[in-house]
């Protein structure tokens, strides 16, 4: 039965992600919030998609911040990936060099405001990340990274990238830390199940910690929900 549900979801949501993809290029030629609203109906999309198709629900602990906060989120799945660009409301998201150079993609993206982290840290890097971050913050906009650096199966904990402490001192900004528990209903690979995923926002870490303070502090709260 998972395997159906799974193929029904992939037929739909995936045919439909086509289309969307492909026209988001002629939606960013008519500025970012007309882009920034279509990447919102397409996560709108996902999660309607998942409660009809996967019996996935959503559920929420905490509270969303008001203003400009820097999110820092587990990673389990693509769920949450999609899925929290809709529920913070088009945050700047932190990005792989590799997927911003994507033609096309990548210039859709920028076009987006997405903040770009490049892992060879050049001292250009450094000054175009610097320049995105203060360009999300002087909007008012928050700031989603997931900090273990790419999706985690259940269960793990890697150490947090170099580009969290980073991020963290540009911005000036409050952290707040999601736990996220995902995996056990989207694995990476395989036939999708019925279940809850669970978003759970912790208390605002208030900015200017010591590198190693926040990062312990971080990496405790978003790993609360592991098995």
């Amino acid at each position: 039965m998972d395997r159906l549900r799974t193929t029904a979801f992939s037929l739909f949501y995936y045919g439909l992600s086509v289309p969307i993809v492909l026209v988001a290029p002629i939606v960013a030629l008519f500025g970012r919030e007309p882009l920034r609203a279509w990447c919102n109906a397409w996560a709108q999309l996902l999660g309607w998609s998942a409660r009809v198709f996967l019996g996935i629900e959503r559920r929420i602990e905490g509270t969303l911040s008001d203003g400009p906060v820097l999110y820092a989120a587990k990673h389990e799945s693509l769920y949450e990936a999609i899925d929290m660009t809709g529920l913070l409301g088009s945050p700047a998201t932190v990005m792989k060099r590799e997927l911003a150079n994507i033609p096309v993609w990548g210039w859709c993206t920028r076009r987006y405001g997405v903040i770009v982290i490049d892992r060879a840290a050049s001292a250009t890097a450094l000054r175009g990340m610097m320049r995105e971050a203060k360009a999300a913050r002087e909007e008012g906009r928050p700031v989603l990274i997931f900090p273990e650096g790419t999706r985690v199966p259940v269960g793990e904990t890697p150490p947090l990238v170099a580009g969290f402490a980073g991020l963290y001192k540009i911005l000036g900004l409050p952290v707040v830390p999601v736990a996220v528990r995902s995996g056990h209903v989207w694995p990476r690979k395989g036939a999708k199940h019925p279940g809850v995923v669970t978003y759970v926002f912790g208390d605002p870490i208030p900015p200017g910690l010591p590198r190693a303070e926040i990062e312990a502090r971080v990496h405790a709260a978003i790993n609360s929900l592991q098995p």
